[in-house]
């Protein structure tokens, strides 16, 4: 086939991983120069605008800079580039730029450079159209049979044309039966519109019959515009077709008849004016772009067709004159004239390929050399024949899909939990005022596959807990060696954690430099915190978690805190905190639902979670695969919201100690210069009790040091809670609106974005800001909540109340079909979930809600917020449900 290659006459390649379709292409003088040369105009989907004007280029040469007359980012999508005149006033051409929500006409122009750097080129915007409804594609023409200018026609994506008259919007008008926008070409000779629905059809509507049709503000259906003012709009003709059609061109040439061409998916069509079929061609292939031109012979037209297949296709009507093969599959295909070359054949492919090609062949002017006459050794080709059989054979025993530095990993790292406590703790310097606090041993391990230089361990478990060491150095590991490490970890803070995992992570280098990680992750247990305990029937917060399956025996799920010999203990168990608080667990006899009560709200997520991960793990071991928890109650987020006012108010306290210490500081400063001066004074002078005053200042900044440290270790405590609440919180937002595990991640990502809370970056302001702009974005009930702007600094806030407001409605949203997501086309699809739209809650509504304590907000699956006056974190019906015992 390399007698029939496509000769190269210019190419090069447009920007990088750019993106280019059937109407970023065009060819015309667009600056007006009046030599006859066209210049090539290509818009991309990435909003760059590049206009060429090629010289042949020499073999081995690229592509010269003064071929690129002038580039510009227009930061939009460049959708469909065309040149006519489209400027009142003047007969000269612009250049015409449809964006998705923006129509433009440029004014391109030329100066005379000076030096050797060329001529320069620049556009010149001369009027735009700000459309209010997405473009798909565009035509134009002397619509009206007006003279010396052209009209230009946009069709959207919702099936409406608007026309404009140069600078001034004349009307537009929906199509009848649109469903999908498809190709639109203008005819002058009928003063028409061709274009093919997706009924697969050809329709052709006249320019009269648009203009006088019912006007387009809004879209009507054909009983009301029987109805309306004006006339309907009716179709000139149509021609079914059977296939969906990729582009329409109308040509009229001197001697050929004047013809519409329609390139389907596996037809070539050509029309008369009226509609009915001149000729149509049936293609082998499937074709991807077109482009009619004059023939020299009289009475035909020829056409370029270019295909999937890489190949460009001449035909003479329906006769296959030549066939060429291009180095790319072309979506746009143009004829042009070039340096007194006429007929380039202009191409682009989809990612940017542009090229400039005629047809012809070249002679080969390769000759093969003489070959040598030698002896064929056979006995050496037949041991080099096994020997690569062999290689050939070893390479194919085993077939690895990944490389095996993935498949096996270089460094592997475990961690094993004992399951049974210390006999004797080793517990450190604890906080927790108990008789004794309990450790655990975890056993690490860490294999090495290669040569591991200076590995260091570290064990991360999260505050309160801790662990007897953190950090280990190992010496080299050897090729296929192990290290073993014994640790204990314990409770040492006051108040309990909220998560019951650890990490290990071991930093080490290669022989050749290269750092690289290996982690494990590991479970503690809950005995490791709690122990068993008389279980308590009143509390102040209650849970009921169903699920469909009947509930299990706490003999079967936690025989860790259950003694056997007490049957009493098979629907009821009761769990003592080290810090000294209750939880207690119930599981109903009559129905599907398990019950956990506590005095303080953060202490149920601990046992919720360890409740439904036991059961989770007995159900697999079952096999039994569709095993599902969901709740029904209501969300506590009056209690939840108190948690949050005691962390800010020791947030606020922290910053007036921080204020008090610093006017001590200065104030004591202040009087130890004033006695340095007089212990310098070689004239004795009384110290006016300035002593006196520098020890009660220091006593002051002792006592305040001492405050401060206090309420720092109080805003551990109170994170820590409300960690565990929020832990909690989200949880129960999870199993009520039965998130995604994606959604849920995106759950955690808004309500716990800090590891560590500080006063710089608190947790306030940071989870106010990440409900704030999913409440603008995916969770949006209008375009106006969208076009919001949140603030780029976070700051401390004054107080809670938005928060909490915020939080609120983001309950409410949720609870009305809001779903989490992330993509940036969130309002349509909240538009889809949500049809009625999210009710607007009053700012005296939510400000109601907030300040009223012990009443519980509910949010139905549909209807407004109602509040009730219940056990908190229960309804009445599944509280009495959840007591049997």
């Amino acid at each position: 086939m390399s007698l029939f290659k496509a000769r190269d006459w210019w190419s090069t390649i447009l920007g990088e991983k750019e993106e280019f379709d059937q109407g970023c292409l065009c060819v015309a003088d667009v600056d007006n120069s009046g030599s006859g040369q066209d210049k090539i105009i290509v818009g991309s989907y990435m909003g760059y605008l590049r206009i060429f004007n090629p010289h042949p280029m020499k073999p081995g040469d690229g592509v010269q800079p003064e071929d690129l007359l002038l580039e510009v980012q227009l930061r939009e999508p460049i959708l469909q580039v065309e040149v006519g005149k489209f400027v009142s006033g003047t007969e000269g051409l612009h250049l015409a730029v449809l964006h998705c929500r923006k129509l433009c006409v440029y004014a391109v122009s030329g100066t005379l450079g000076n030096v050797e750097h060329g001529n320069q080129y620049q556009i010149k915007l001369m009027y735009e159209h700000n459309l209010q409804r997405t473009a798909c594609n565009m035509t134009y023409g002397p619509f009206g049979g007006v003279k010396g200018r052209d009209l230009i026609c946009i069709q959207s994506m919702d099936g409406m044309l608007m026309l404009f008259e140069q600078e001034s919007y004349a009307f537009g008008r929906f199509l009848p039966g649109f469903l999908l926008p498809g190709p639109l070409t203008y005819n002058s000779r009928t003063d028409s519109f061709i274009t093919v629905s997706s009924c697969r059809q050809i329709e052709s509507y006249k320019y009269q019959v648009l203009a006088f049709a019912t006007d387009a503000d809004e879209r009507q259906e054909p009983e009301q515009q029987k109805l309306s003012s004006g006339k309907r709009l009716v179709v000139d003709w149509v021609l079914n077709i059977g296939e969906q059609a990729l582009d329409i061109c109308v040509v009229s040439f001197n001697q050929a008849v004047s013809s519409v061409f329609v390139l389907g998916e596996r037809n070539f069509f050509c029309l008369k004016d009226n509609g009915q079929i001149r000729f149509m061609k049936k293609l082998d292939y499937s074709p991807s772009c077109f482009i009619p031109y004059c023939s020299v012979e009289e009475g035909t037209i020829n056409t370029l067709i270019g295909n999937h297949g890489k190949m460009l296709n001449v035909y003479q009507d329906v006769t296959l004159k030549w066939a060429t093969q291009l180095p790319h599959i072309p979506v746009s295909v143009k004829v042009a004239n070039l340096q007194d070359l006429k007929g380039v054949i202009v191409t682009l492919s989809d990612n940017g390929h542009l090229q400039c090609s005629y047809l012809g062949t070249d002679p080969s002017l390769f000759q093969a050399p003489r070959v040598d006459s030698r002896e064929i050794n056979y006995e050496e080709f037949n041991a080099e024949m096994k020997e690569l059989q062999k290689i050939i054979k070893e390479a194919t025993k085993t077939q690895d899909i990944l490389p095996k530095s993935e498949k096996h990993r270089d460094l592997i790292v475990t961690a094993e939990v004992s399951p049974d406590l210390d006999a004797e703790s080793q517990a450190i310097d604890s906080e927790v005022k108990a008789e004794a606090v309990p450790s655990v041993t975890v056993k690490i391990t860490i294999q090495s596959r290669v040569t591991a230089q200076k590995p260091n361990l570290a064990v991360c478990v999260q505050a309160p807990l801790a662990v007897t060491c953190d950090q280990f150095i190992f010496d080299d590991l050897e090729p296929d060696s192990s290290e073993t490490v014994v640790l204990s970890v314990f409770l040492k803070g006051s108040c309990s954690p909220s998560e019951l995992e650890g990490s290990c992570v071991v930093s080490y280098s290669t022989p050749t430099g290269i750092p690289k990680v290996a982690q494990c992750n590991f479970r503690l247990p809950l005995r490791l915190i709690c122990f068993p305990t008389q279980s308590s029937k009143a509390a102040n917060h209650k849970l009921t978690i169903d699920t469909n399956k009947s509930p299990i025996s706490f003999l079967t799920i936690f025989p860790d805190f259950v003694d056997p010999s007490e049957d009493d203990q098979a629907n009821v168990l009761g769990f003592q905190f080290l810090t000294g608080s209750k939880t207690t667990l119930l599981a109903s006899k009559t129905s599907q639902r398990y019950r956990i009560q506590s005095d303080q709200l953060e202490d149920l997520w601990l046992i919720t979670k360890e409740l439904m991960l036991r059961l989770e793990e007995h159900f697999k071991k079952q096999n039994c695969k569709d095993f599902a928890c969901s709740f029904s109650g209501s969300i506590p987020l009056q209690e939840y919201f108190e948690l949050i006012d005691r962390h800010f108010e020791l947030r606020l306290n922290a910053e007036k100690f921080q204020e008090l210490l610093s006017e001590r500081a200065v104030q004591f400063r202040a009087i130890e210069r004033r006695l340095l001066t007089r212990f310098k004074d070689k004239t004795p002078a009384p110290l006016q009790h300035l002593d006196t005053l520098l020890e009660g200042t220091f006593r002051e900044v002792i006592a305040l040091a001492d405050a401060a440290e206090e309420n720092q270790a109080n805003i551990f405590q109170a994170f820590t809670k409300l960690k565990s609440a929020t832990h909690l919180v989200i949880m129960l937002i999870s199993l009520w609106q039965k998130l995604s595990t994606d959604q849920v991640a995106i759950l955690e990502a808004t309500f716990l974005p800090l590891a560590e809370d500080t006063q710089e970056l608190g947790w306030e302001e940071t989870v106010d800001a990440a409900i704030s702009y999913l409440l603008r974005t995916c969770l949006s009930k209008s375009s106006k909540e969208q076009a919001l702007t949140l603030s780029s600094q976070l700051c401390m806030p004054k107080d809670t109340s938005r928060l909490k407001k915020n939080i609120t409605l983001f309950c409410d949203r949720l609870a009305k079909g809001g779903r989490l997501s992330l993509s940036t086309d969130s309002a349509t699809q909240q538009a889809a979930v949500m049809p009625g739209g999210c009710t607007t809650i009053t700012e005296s509504d939510l400000e109601e809600r907030t300040v009223i304590l012990g009443s519980t907000a509910m949010f139905p699956s549909h209807g407004q917020i109602t509040k009730q006056k219940s056990k908190p974190g229960l309804s009445e019906d599944a509280a009495e449900e959840a007591e049997k015992p």
